[in-house]
């Protein structure tokens, strides 16, 4: 018999707000499989980043797995959650406000450049909070990178329809699940018709395009982390790795193996 898995919810921690002499702070957190923060909000915008280990933050309606070489950026006010789905080294980077790096409220995902982190490894090697003429030099260059950074536009949006949070919950959890969608509105109580309407007026796409952008949600980490292809695809729900690579090469126009070579 299978034990579930207990998440501890921890309480974000105070103190380290950025301020106008020092407009980015950071905070090192090294959090576990069973750890979790529940939903939260702060007046200071914040690159949620993990220098390894995997993490899923959901926020603005919609959920992202994010590996160590991507950081999601939440825009001041916007509140999000952060599920540890691998044992992370969590460095969150707090940013004033009226110093964000994006002028909208959108959340956005960014591929961490080599430069990005080792700023980030040199901020967290000064005092945390007192204003110094090397945390400026590195707060500026930060915030300038931020910006040059390569967005990535893979999210997976999340319904309000209740019928609908239950399965598409199960499904990020158990991405590779090779249920169909009649299968699933046979355990929701609901029609295949009626689901397959919800997805398009909730989600804005059909099932099968919805759990395809989970699937590659989870490959992301998966690949980054040396796991073979063959090995990926079965995880994931496909017949086959080329079946796979075509989807991959579909989204983005190349093979996962030549996407992830060049990062």
């Amino acid at each position: 018999m299978s034990v579930p898995v207990v998440r501890h919810t921890l309480p974000y921690p105070d103190g380290f707000e950025p301020t106008v002499e020092r407009p980015i702070t950071l905070i090192a957190r090294d959090l576990d499989r069973r750890d979790s923060m529940l939903p939260h909000r702060h007046a200071w915008g914040q690159l949620t980043h993990a220098l390894d280990g995997v993490l899923r933050v959901t926020a603005a309606g919609s959920t992202w797995i994010v590996p160590p070489s991507r950081a999601v950026w939440i825009a001041p006010g916007v509140e999000h959650a952060v599920t540890v789905m691998q044992a992370i080294r969590l460095r969150p980077v707090r940013i004033l406000a009226e110093r964000a790096p994006f002028p909208d409220e959108a959340c956005r995902v960014l591929e961490v450049s080599t430069l990005l982190r080792e700023l980030i490894l040199g901020l967290e090697q000064l005092p945390p909070l007192a204003p110094s003429p090397r945390a400026a030099l590195l707060s500026e260059l930060m915030l300038d990178e931020m910006a040059r950074c390569e967005t990535r536009p893979i999210r997976v949006p999340l319904p309000r329809d209740k019928r609908l949070q239950s399965l598409c919950a199960r499904l990020i959890e158990a991405p590779g699940a090779p249920l169909t969608l009649a299968d699933w509105a046979r355990q929701a109580g609901a029609s295949e018709r009626t689901l397959a309407r919800l997805f398009e007026r909730e989600l804005g796409m059909s099932f099968g395009q919805w759990r395809q952008q989970v699937r590659l949600a989870h490959a992301a980490p998966m690949i980054a982390g040396g796991m073979p292809l063959a090995r990926v695809a079965e995880e994931l729900g496909y017949a086959s790795q080329s079946a796979f690579s075509q989807m991959f090469r579909k989204t983005f126009g190349t093979t996962p193996s030549a996407f992830f070579s060049e990062r």
